[in-house]
């Protein structure tokens, strides 16, 4: 019989979290590097694509296959849209917008996924501490975009802030898909058939705009292979496989709270790696975007953690 107890956090679970956050957040450093021989969004559209072809073989091994009764297969396909254009506003506003303020608007998705199943699901309420947290993620979108303007002129205070506006749109995107997911068949499926669609609807979806829009080119140079391996076998595979080995051992809720150290090394890793500034203006907006999030998703830790009650559920974070 499978053990269905979950371990409190330990050292491992810390380490293996730090090593998984500070992965993925080197994922829009290496997609901005390689932008210049490879389009951004035929990045995605060929790491999903090799990354579909790991992620069904893991499957044959595991003997499993993929979920489509009782209609999963549409719930299946609207996440993989949703998952799709998210890929494709951020992979269009990271050639306007530096790698560290992408990360930081995508990464809004848990507030935005809150308020959602906040009016889909009665027992996702949101708590009067949960309003302040999304109120001061919003002050902090505020506050984040007015560095675009403030630090930079004419066209490229434009382009800053088309830029930001693309990433949080996909903020937005992958909030929905967390509604989706949340709300219909998908919930009781493994995760892996959920990723799988994912990844077909990203590959196919994105590599036929690419070939539309005169954008499947790729110039092979050190840099664009190197980013397109670590995308597709350490990010989209990788990492999936090391997220969904914690999720059978640690509480989900708790590895969650942690993962909103994805973020902060993806600035770091923007301003160490690609020289990018770190202006004031934004990194004020981004600590109150992080302060907001942690009170919206990390409400059930953060009760347990103050007022001694138990979480209500061990719900795994927005994805």
């Amino acid at each position: 019989m499978m053990n269905t107890r979950r371990q409190a956090l330990d050292a491992r679970a810390f380490g293996s979290m730090l090593l998984f956050c500070s992965l993925m957040g080197l994922q829009h450093v290496a997609m901005k590097s390689a932008a210049g021989d490879i389009e951004p969004i035929f990045q995605v559209s060929l790491r999903s694509g090799i990354a579909a072809l790991l992620v069904g073989l893991l499957l044959m091994i595991k003997k499993e296959r993929l979920t489509v009764e009782n209609g999963t297969w549409k719930a299946g396909v609207a996440a993989g849209v949703l998952f799709t254009l998210e890929y494709l506003v951020v992979g269009e506003g990271i050639k306007y917008t530096a790698a560290s303020h992408v990360v930081v608007f995508l990464y809004t998705a848990p507030a935005f996924a809150a308020l959602g199943l906040h009016w889909k699901i009665p027992s996702e309420r949101l708590r009067p501490l949960q309003w302040l947290g999304f109120l001061l993620a919003f002050l902090g979108i505020i506050v984040a975009f007015m560095c675009g303007e403030s630090n930079n002129e004419g066209a490229t205070a434009r382009n800053y802030l088309l830029g930001d506006s693309l990433a949080l749109l996909g903020g937005v995107c992958w909030g929905s898909t967390t509604v989706v997911i949340r709300c219909s068949a998908l919930a009781r499926i493994p995760a892996a058939h959920t990723l799988l669609y994912q990844l077909i609807c990203g590959f196919v979806i994105l590599l036929l705009v690419s070939l539309l829009l005169d954008k499947a080119q790729f110039n092979f140079t050190p840099v664009s292979v190197s980013s397109m391996v670590y995308q597709t076998i350490v990010l989209c595979f990788g990492c999936f496989l090391l997220w969904f080995w914690l999720l059978t051992r640690y509480v989900a809720s708790k590895l969650g709270v942690l993962l909103f150290m994805t973020p902060i090394f993806g600035v770091a890793s923007g301003v160490i790696l690609l020289d990018e500034p770190l202006e004031t203006n934004f990194l004020i907006g981004s600590l109150l975007v992080f302060s907001g999030i942690i009170l919206v998703s990390g409400y059930g830790w953060l009760k347990q953690r103050f007022s001694g009650f138990k979480p209500q559920s061990d719900r795994p974070p927005a994805d």
